[in-house]
């Protein structure tokens, strides 16, 4: 619950640090004293957007700190998921810099406006006139409606599965959207890849091939070359290896006489062996060297084959055909593969959606058995607010759609004369009867869920008499299952309060300025008596001021 409001710098307020308790707290005032300035300060250190106006010094920065007592609300997963300190009484800062800068601090911790606004939605509920087209909101009404169904953790486990259902929904498009244009390319791509296929492509095949047809070409060449080199080689007379066997025999006479002769004449040797080898490969060579034509024109056809394929897929080499031959492949699979891999994520969809349909059978079971329970309550509160011909109708419809919070349609319709017709609450009901409704809503809505702290700003609004009575035993019996603060301008309110504080405008060296104090037992029957009767208390109305507070 808010314990604390401190405010500096801010619209007509110089200074001001109040303490608020529990149960049900009363704030009253003249119109134009400055309620809605307390409600704006409160607003901006719970996350609105703010601006220079709000300094009342601009050299000055403006600092708007709460202080909220949490223990009770189970948000230490919150804080935890925030990466914020938790303490059991938080401090909520707010600072705007006459530069306009503005900043946020949850106990010390810089905080941005999204994590100060989800906080808030935990914390602290300020219901004005204007917010009670809230209650046209299909989404307000379902969630009245699950508080009494007790609906909240089916519809956890519910969204955890549709935010699931979703991502496998995308999924799924992106793959049939894959699949659409792979399947516009598949026929030209079968098409390359049956050709490069065909092809049988060797890595180093090329290279080969290009040397196996320079040696074709030039047949004539090599053959006459290869013949006069074993003319050199073996000629009886001057051939290579007669040479070198009268070399080899020579050293050998000598080898005897020195190491070093015997060294040259084993290398003698060794070259000797060496030639012999050659000559042998020389004669192989000049032996089986001939040109086939039909063996050329092969190989330079095998060539050209080659080379169109690497200029048709703008390569250099196999090895990038070969590279190009598995991208296509990759392709190609994918389209013959698709279909097994579409059913796949389908499968996987149903299997999600088969949880989901469970979860939400239960979800609207839930609903229907709360909708007499939620009935009855909202119009046994409304009678006793003065509004006994209120009826409500409202109807569950299931559905094929996965909606966030379940596959449900919701007709939450309203009366408020006998014998009316059922219409949309913004249609049929009146300021009054909104606020009123709206009232026995968060009634309903105490008993079952943590509501935060509750302000409610003048709901009292057109509403007098014995109306109010009920209407201030109502925020009593709110006030027993959480704070609630109400700003108020009925005497019969006001009365009912466990405190009651008064804002009121004075002036400080001729300026004006908004102020708020706690009222003492003495001080809150001089504000109602006024209530009563005006700025002339009359004797009449202080007697009457103390039966209201008695």
């Amino acid at each position: 619950m808010l314990t604390q409001l401190s405010i500096n710098n801010y619209a007509l307020i110089n200074h001001l640090s109040i303490d608020f308790s529990s149960g049900l707290s009363i704030i009253t005032g003249e119109t134009g004293a400055g309620k809605s300035i307390l409600l704006g300060a409160l607003g901006l250190v719970l996350g609105n957007r703010a601006d220079l106006s709000s300094l009342k010094d601009t050299s000055k920065k403006c600092i708007v700190e709460a202080k909220v007592a949490i223990a009770n609300y189970h948000l230490e997963e919150f804080f935890k998921d925030s990466d914020l300190d938790y303490e059991s009484e938080t401090i909520i800062r707010r600072e705007i810099l006459p530069s306009g800068k503005s900043r946020a601090f949850v106990n010390d911790t810089p905080v941005t406006l999204s994590i100060l606004n989800a906080l808030r939605t935990k914390l602290i509920d300020v219901h004005s006139q204007h917010q009670t087209m809230e209650l046209s909101d299909t989404a307000f009404q379902f969630e009245i409606l699950d508080a009494l169904a007790n609906n909240k953790d089916r519809i956890a486990s519910y969204k955890r599965g549709y935010l699931q259902l979703n991502s496998l929904k995308r999924e799924l498009e992106d793959l049939e959207k894959q699949q659409q244009l792979a399947n516009q390319q598949y026929d030209y791509n079968l098409h390359l890849f049956n050709e490069l296929e065909e092809a049988k492509i060797i890595e180093d095949e090329q290279e080969i091939l290009e040397d196996s047809l320079d040696k074709l070409n030039n047949i004539e060449e090599i053959k006459e070359n290869l013949s006069e080199s074993l003319a050199i080689s073996i000629n009886e007379d001057i051939g290579i290896q007669s040479l070198l066997h009268s070399l080899e025999h020579k050293l050998h006479k000598i080898a005897s006489y020195s190491k070093e002769y015997q060294v040259l004449a084993e290398r003698v040797t060794s070259a000797k062996i060496e030639i012999d080898d050659i000559v042998t490969e020389l004669e192989d060579a000049n032996e089986h060297i001939e040109f086939d034509p039909n063996e050329a024109e092969k190989v330079n056809d095998r060539l050209q084959l080659l080379y169109n394929l690497q200029k048709k897929h703008s390569v250099s080499n196999n090895k990038e055909l070969l590279e190009v031959l598995a991208v296509l492949s990759d392709k190609v699979a994918q389209v013959t593969s698709a279909e097994e891999t579409l059913n796949t994520k389908k499968a996987e969809i149903h299997a999600v959606a088969e949880k989901m349909d469970v979860l939400a059978d239960k979800i609207t079971t839930a609903r229907k058995a709360a909708i007499p329970v939620l009935k009855k309550e909202l119009e046994n509160l409304l009678a006793d607010l003065g509004m006994e011909n209120a009826r409500f109708s409202i109807e569950i419809k299931q559905t094929i759609i996965y909606f966030y919070n379940g596959k449900d349609e919701l007709k939450f319709l309203f009366s408020a004369n006998k014998g009316g017709n059922f219409g949309e609450l913004k249609k049929v009901a009146s300021g009054g009867e909104l606020s009123r409704i709206m009232l026995a809503v968060k009634k309903v809505l105490s008993e079952n869920t943590q509501l935060p702290t509750i302000i409610f700003d003048e709901i009292d609004t057109g509403v007098s008499g014995e109306v109010s009575n009920k209407i201030a035993a109502i925020m009593q019996q709110l006030s027993k299952n959480m704070q609630v603060i109400a700003i108020t301008h009925l005497p019969q309110i006001a009365a009912k309060g466990n405190s009651h504080y008064k804002v009121f405008k004075a002036e400080e060296n001729g300026i004006t300025t908004t102020n708020l104090k706690q009222l003492s037992k003495e001080e809150r029957v001089v504000e109602i008596a006024e209530m009563l009767s005006g700025k002339d208390i009359s004797e009449s109305a202080v007697t009457h001021a103390k039966e209201l507070l008695s």
